[in-house]
């Protein structure tokens, strides 16, 4: 188990906003948006998408972050009590974005920012609307990000999002740079007990059942739910990095199918690696 310190770098409760701005800009966000953006599907199971507020385009509609100078896009020019909040921060944005996780929906494990250039960069989350099956699944615990306040995640180590039963979960996350703002800003970062959930250890008795119950349903010829049984069990238990990757991989090793188990171990290195993508959470 990693202890609560370990865990505060990387992630934690930065400051509490104001209650009354927070609330005027919550409810924009519940009625402005119209239609949100799927992107980064090989990420995520349920529902998982994003609404652009900052990028570089000015289209709502661009949601696959990269580095640039941001501006504001059309969406944000309708709500002016968000825009206020994101102003208030003084922060120099990347992007920008307003992300729903669906009710039974989970992103999978995975790093972020390794695909683009390097720079001291941060990532900030606004809860809009939440609930307390909801939460950030690293470093062997569930953490759950409360309204009312800004959290910091540091989205270079492996993390994965859920909400097991809903309603949706409904965030800002901001990617900006760093500089005396942000610091100024995040300096009194901290967690709190009753924010973070410990995951237990599974044993291997516990592990290979489960392998077992994946491999009975893929030769039933339920593939998916077969991946997604081994994929969710990152938010069950603390596990060493990639172990849900490397289930999926044995599952197709014992269904003698070699091409599936080395799409999946090429899917773990994009996923956790370098060779790739930008995603969420």
């Amino acid at each position: 188990m990693v202890a609560i310190s370990a865990l505060e770098a990387q992630v934690g409760r930065v400051c509490e906003l104001p209650p009354l701005d927070l609330d005027r800009a919550v409810g924009e966000a519940l009625v402005v948006p119209s239609d949100l953006v799927t992107e980064y599907g090989e990420y995520q199971s349920g529902g998982w998408d994003t609404l652009s507020l900052y990028n570089d385009s000015g289209n709502p509609m661009d949601a696959k972050i990269r580095d640039c100078e941001a501006r504001e896009t059309s969406v944000l020019e309708r709500m002016p009590a968000m825009r206020r909040l994101l102003r208030s921060f003084g922060l120099r944005y990347m992007w920008v974005r307003i992300a729903r996780l669906r009710g039974n929906s989970f992103l999978w494990e995975h790093r972020d920012y390794g695909e683009l250039a390097a720079r001291e960069r941060h990532r900030l989350h606004i809860p809009l609307r939440t609930n307390r099956s909801a939460g950030l699944v690293l470093g062997g615990a569930r953490v759950h990000m409360t309204y009312g306040s800004v959290w910091r995640l540091d989205p270079t180590n492996p993390h994965g999002a859920c909400n097991m039963t809903g309603p949706d979960r409904l965030h800002v996350i901001m990617d900006c740079y760093g500089d005396d703002a942000f610091h100024r800003l995040a300096r009194g970062m901290g967690l709190e007990r009753d924010d973070v959930h410990w995951l237990p250890e599974p044993s291997k008795a516990d592990l290979a059942e489960h392998l077992d119950n994946a491999v009975t349903l893929a030769r039933l010829g339920y593939r998916r739910a077969a991946e997604h049984l081994l994929l969710r069990l990152y938010y069950r238990y603390a596990m060493p990095e990639g172990t849900t990757y490397d289930l999926i991989v044995d599952a197709y090793q014992r269904l003698d199918e070699p091409e599936q188990a080395e799409t999946w171990a090429s899917r773990k290195a994009v996923m956790l690696g370098t060779e790739t993508a930008e995603e969420p959470s």
